[in-house]
């Protein structure tokens, strides 16, 4: 990260942040892509196993680890602050900090993952390739949450290529794993679906020595000496993570179980409507990557110039991001528009699901179009520390306004499961609207105090 002067040089900088952050989370969710499918190749019970401990494993760390992305803005505000001395102490933390939710996560897992898929009354033979699908992957929560510190670290500084790069070295890995345990080739035992949790296993271990390494070696890493020491545990800087990241992961952690829940809601129709819901919620979510590495590549851009005392120039980021963002959701949106029956015909062939697939693709673009506004917003005021406006728009949003308004659509209505989309489509809504104006008020803010400070 340097200090920029014009817009173009600003938009040159958050193109260079973005597009490596954007790669790295296409890779990541391809990860979890290939776990599904390839096991769907070993057969269909193994295909459900691995689906249904996929779905239980999502929200838990995308939750949990959100509480760990507090360390990009602190570390993005140490560094435009130049307080360099800072940086070590905070990542430590943030690592001993990661190695206690790993093994609290752990914990809760030999205590209560029994219980839970037993109430979800699966198949026997499906719910023990999920619980052993999930046993398997425990063996590398513990490296996964230390690698997700270093990742933020790393990404704060601006490096966002590295952890693409190991990402990217990662997904091949995670693939030639998948194939060797899942099948049994090269002489090693056929797992079947389980086999997809240990390759994972071993995909979080290779990230996490990969990040070890290059903080280690690289002199643009191994400057700021974040290994050299081993400092006493702090409660007082774990509060300070927690303050910041509570907020990040609760909000991570709505955003994401809501739709499990709608998913769940939507048993009650048929096969067909929940498996054209099913393709067009994925494919969603694919173009959801964009606002969301938008989101990240602005918390590290605004947490930078907040923590120089440049808000003038974290303001200019914020609505560059924006703007960004809601170009790109214009292009989404007509791609969406013209092709959705090609979209549709890359998950089913039948030609009731295809139909309906279609449908539902129309109601995404008004995902793209609230996405473009909510994501960008909540990554800026994360660079401005200012995380619990987004736990709180989050929960309203999706939880007191988006579920509840499309289950009386499509319970009473004859909107039916299309009740539930447009619930979500105006919680997201609303919850941009009340994210734009806690941005623009947290910048008068700041610009009042450069005002009395100048």
């Amino acid at each position: 990260m340097q200090q920029t002067v014009t817009l173009k040089d600003k938009a040159a900088q958050l193109l260079h942040i973005l597009f490596p952050v954007l790669i790295t989370q296409l890779s990541l969710y391809a990860m979890n892509f290939a776990d599904v499918t390839m096991s769907g190749h070993a057969s269909a019970v193994d295909l459900a196993g691995v689906a249904i401990g996929s779905s239980l494993w999502v929200p838990v760390f995308t939750g949990l680890s959100g509480i760990l992305l507090s360390i990009t803005p602190i570390v993005a505000q140490h560094l435009g602050a130049k307080r360099y001395d800072q940086i070590p102490y905070s990542v430590m933390q943030a690592m001993y900090l990661a190695i206690v939710i790993a093994f609290v996560i752990i914990g809760c897992g030999m205590i209560g993952l029994d219980f839970i898929l037993e109430q979800m009354k699966l198949e026997d033979n499906v719910q023990q390739i999920a619980y052993d699908y999930l046993v398997a992957l425990a063996f590398g929560i513990i490296p996964l949450f230390i690698y997700h510190v270093l990742r933020c670290f790393i990404d704060a500084l601006g490096q966002t290529k590295v952890t693409m790069f190991i990402t990217l070295t990662a997904l091949p890995m995670n693939i030639f794993f998948n194939y060797l345990l899942i099948y049994g080739k090269l002489g090693f035992p056929k797992l079947g679906g389980v086999g997809a949790g240990y390759a994972t296993a071993i995909t979080y271990w290779c990230c996490c020595f990969s990040a070890l390494l290059v903080i280690h070696r690289f002199r643009r890493f191994a400057r700021y000496r974040v290994l050299h020491r081993l400092y006493p545990i702090s409660l007082a800087m774990w509060k300070e993570l927690l303050k910041v990241g509570l907020p990040i992961g609760f909000a991570i952690f709505f955003e994401t179980s809501i739709f499990a829940a709608v998913t769940l809601l939507m048993s009650e129709f048929s096969t067909t409507t929940i498996a054209a819901h099913q393709s067009a919620m994925n494919f969603a979510s694919l173009l959801y990557m964009i606002p969301l590495s938008i989101s990240t590549a602005l918390t590290i851009a605004v947490g930078f110039e907040v923590g120089a005392n440049r808000y003038k120039d974290a303001k200019q980021y914020s609505f560059l991001g924006i703007g960004m963002a809601v170009c790109t959701a214009v292009l989404t949106s007509l791609f969406l528009y013209f092709f959705r029956g090609e979209i549709a015909s890359i998950y089913t062939k039948e030609q009731e699901v295809l139909l309906l697939t279609k449908q539902f693709l129309l109601y995404a673009i008004f995902f793209q179009l609230s996405d473009a506004i909510a994501a960008p917003i909540q990554g800026a005021l994360r660079g401005y520390k200012d995380v619990n406006a987004t736990f709180v728009a989050a929960l309203i949003s999706y939880w007191v306004i988006g579920l509840p308004f499309g289950y009386l659509l499509a319970k009473f209505t004859s909107a039916h499961a299309f009740g539930y989309w447009i619930g979500l489509i105006a919680g997201l809504a609303a919850g941009a609207v009340f994210l734009l104006a806690r941005l623009l008020f947290i910048q008068r803010r700041y610009h009042r105090i450069q005002t009395m400070k100048g």
